[in-house]
């Protein structure tokens, strides 16, 4: 059989039902055989590499499961680059399969720039951002290299893998009777007497411990623990912060955990969070690996107080310490909560220090919320329980995490460490035929046109998807630094500075989507359709702002706008 009818039918057998990808020259092969397999398997074709590469970072977030994205060589290849980065770091498991010219025109070791039309060594270039990359230069080696690429993608810490296979490659025969496997491997982090230390280690901790916190973070959703996790901090009714992109862990309404939720930490994150954290003795962070946003340039003021016990499963991240003495266990977070649900405190409970956790709460999130603070919570009432919402990057995404009141079975998708603009209307797409459930795009003008072309497969494909564009016609994360930082130059992020949006109603009209303008909290729907799409553009003053917000300098609890001094004392010797 042909090598590239052997990948489908790989992919088949592995569960795999959506695929995400652009034609070009280099692919035509494997485009054919989706076709010849595509009662079992859809290869879908929108509009931009890159659009295919966010497709499958969404499928495969709101899935858990491996998603693929294909590209033709060149800048078919470059152009997945952006997705193959965010799949990185925030470790989706997503195989990249790239086109290449055939191995007789590839220039080898010639001193010549280029050999092939389109010729673009890939495979060097995301080298550092993927688990495996690798160059197939024989047809019998396809399924060793398909086996390794699924194992590296789902084992360990996740992340992105890719295969760059020559045409004439993808053009041979093969009898997969005769193929070589990666064989049977069997990962572990966790043995046993590392199980066993950390079950002594968090359980004297407890104990001992007057003021603990859980600290929980992405990794949470990306191994599906989240109901165990509430039933984890129900059994031990602990004070729980998260980080940004884990703040949907914990539903804000019906959640007997939200008792216990003090919502995000970090530069944006909410105050009493923060002040928690800064108060506690003792910190056990589940699924999140301390990123400077959480935690601030100076990592030693993070938690001062208290003792840290970090669980991860990369021990590259157990480097980049945040206390010189803090604990630490190399564990998959599974084996982590499998040794929690075990653990019997005894009757200790922490009422006293909730009730503190609950002051500084009352104390603190009493600010005004901001205009687009009210659109998003209204916005999440009118969204289904079980919708899917993805948000792109700027001012929309920590108005999303600080204002969306999540409910039911909704989750939230970010581009968390690489912080793509462009990322959120086509991983509304892979999370849609991932879930089939509700979805929601939320982005900014400026992220939005990033990847706009996305919006007639939306409307090729009738799906169901809600765009809802928060324009001030301006870059307003940037715009504000610039306020803070460049004595209001504001170069390059507003009409008058070179930067300027379009009527997106008017785009909308173009590919034959509905479309609403929304110019006051009046003119926002009743309810949503959940059987069309549809673009909601909300049109909101230039001047926007995200607060609370750390400065440069000061500790995550200290934002600004600065609290009055004698309640922040007052606070800080609670």
């Amino acid at each position: 059989m042909k090598v590239s009818d052997f990948i489908v039918e790989y992919l088949v057998d592995r569960g795999i039902t959506d695929v995400f990808g652009y034609p070009g020259g280099m692919v035509t092969h494997l485009m054919d055989s989706f076709g010849k397999y595509q009662e079992k398997i859809l290869a879908h074709v929108v509009y931009h590499e890159q659009g295919a590469a966010f497709s499958a970072c969404g499928y495969a977030q709101a899935t858990g499961k491996v998603c693929v994205a294909y590209a033709t060589s060149g800048p078919g290849a470059t152009n997945l680059i952006t997705g193959i980065c965010n799949a990185y770091f925030d470790s989706i498991p997503v195989l990249f399969i790239t086109g290449q010219v055939n191995t007789f025109e590839s220039k080898g070791n010639l001193g010549v720039r280029q050999r092939g039309f389109q010729e673009t060594e890939i495979v060097s270039m995301v080298k550092n951002v993927t688990k495996m990359s690798a160059y197939i230069e024989q047809a019998d080696k396809i399924k060793y290299y398909l086996d390794k690429a699924f194992y590296l993608a789902t084992n360990g810490r996740q992340g992105p893998v890719l295969l760059d296979i020559p045409m004439d490659i993808l053009k041979s025969e093969i009898d997969r009777n005769e193929l070589a496997g990666y064989g049977k491997k069997k990962y572990s982090c966790a043995k046993d007497e590392t199980m066993e230390r950390f079950k002594e280690c968090i359980e004297k901790a407890l104990k001992k411990a007057e003021r603990p916190c859980f600290l929980i973070g992405n990794g949470v959703k990306q191994k599906g623990l989240q109901k165990k996790v509430k039933r984890i901090i129900g059994k031990f009714e602990v004070p729980v912060v998260s980080s940004m992109i884990a703040f949907d862990v914990i539903s804000s309404e019906g959640d007997v955990s939200s008792d216990y939720f003090f919502g995000f930490i970090g530069a944006y994150g909410k105050r009493s969070a923060n002040f928690i954290l800064a108060k506690c003795d003792l910190v056990l962070t589940l699924g999140s690996r301390l990123d400077v946003r959480q935690v601030g340039a100076d990592r030693e003021a993070f938690a001062p107080n208290a003792e840290i016990i970090r669980i991860d499963v990369d021990y590259g991240e157990m480097t980049n310490k945040v206390h010189k003495s803090e604990k630490q266990f190399l564990l998959e977070l599974t084996d982590a909560i499998s040794v929690l649900e075990g653990i019997d405190l005894e009757g200790k409970k922490y009422k006293e220090w909730l009730k503190i956790c609950k002051n500084i709460q009352e104390k603190v999130e009493n600010q005004i919320y901001f205009y687009p603070n009210l659109i998003m919570e209204k916005i999440s009432a009118l969204l289904s329980s079980k919708a899917v919402v993805t948000t792109d990057v700027g001012q929309n995404q920590v108005w999303t995490a600080q204002s969306f009141k999540t409910s039911g079975d909704q989750l939230v998708l970010f581009s968390g460490g690489h912080g793509a603009m462009g990322y959120a209307l086509p991983a509304a797409i892979g999370a849609y035929y991932g879930k089939k459930k509700p979805v929601a795009c939320i982005s900014g003008d400026g992220g939005f046109q990033m990847n706009i072309q996305e919006m007639e497969f939306i409307a090729r494909e009738k799906l169901p998807i809600k765009m809802i564009i928060f324009n001030n016609c301006a870059l307003g994360m940037i715009r504000h630094f610039q306020e803070m930082y460049f004595h209001d130059r504001y170069v390059q992020t507003v009409p008058k500075g070179g930067y300027e949006s379009p009527d997106f109603c008017a785009i909308a009209k173009a590919y034959g989507i509905k479309c609403r303008k929304v110019l006051s909290m009046e003119d926002l729907p009743k309810k949503f359709c959940d059987e069309e799409p549809e673009l909601i553009e909300i049109m909101i003053e230039e001047n926007t702002y995200v607060f609370p917000k750390v400065k440069f300098g000061n500790p995550n609890q200290d934002q600004e706008p600065l609290i009055d001094r004698a309640l922040y004392k007052e606070i800080m010797e609670l």
